[in-house]
C-alpha cells in the first residue's frame, strides 16, 4: 500500500503535484501550497504519486510503501 505525505512548509507552490496527479493532489486557495486529497491512493494511482514526488522542485512530497 502506498501512503503519501506532504510537507507544506517546504512547498513552493509550483503545482507540479496537482498537474501530475490531480486525483491525489491539489493546491490551497490561500497560498497555493500542496493539499493531499488521497493520502492512501489505490494501486492504479501509485505511479502518478511517484512521478509527482519526483517532479516536486521543493522535495515536499514523500511516498511510503507499506505492507
Amino acid at each position: 500500500m502506498t501512503r503519501i505525505e506532504a510537507d507544506r512548509e517546504l512547498c513552493v507552490s509550483a503545482g507540479m503535484c496537482a498537474l501530475t496527479a490531480p486525483e491525489i493532489f491539489d493546491q490551497d486557495d490561500d497560498e497555493g501550497r500542496v493539499v493531499v486529497l488521497d493520502a492512501r491512493p489505490s494501486a492504479d494511482l501509485r505511479e502518478g504519486a511517484l512521478e509527482a514526488a519526483r517532479l516536486c522542485p521543493a522535495a515536499a512530497l514523500t511516498v511510503h510503501e507499506e505492507p
